[in-house]
């Protein structure tokens, strides 16, 4: 298996504005975990203005489709999505 940076960079006003849409987001992290999918996630910055989330999977598909099933994504608070492989050189055990 792979990794996969999925980089969200957000609107001005994301914190506010997320919040119909908050809910369904976070069940889509808690699922794609759940399923091995999502290694790790979170907000970037204090307050927000973008997220970070890991996967571990055989191809970047599983980030972009996650993406494109997200909310913040579909509603526009996601101003710049890109996902990047990751060599990862060192981790959990």
């Amino acid at each position: 298996m792979k990794y996969f940076a999925l980089f969200y960079d957000v609107v001005d006003g994301f914190v506010e504005k997320r919040m119909p849409y908050r809910e369904e987001h976070l069940r889509l992290v808690r699922e794609a975990h759940a399923r091995g999918e999502i290694v790790i996630a979170g907000a970037l910055g204090d307050p927000p203005a973008g997220a970070l989330l890991v996967f571990r999977a055989p191809s970047s598909v599983v980030a972009e489709e996650f993406a494109g099933r997200d909310p913040y994504v579909r509603h526009g608070l996601v101003a710049l999505c890109k996902v990047k492989p990751w060599a990862v050189v060192v981790e959990p055990r």
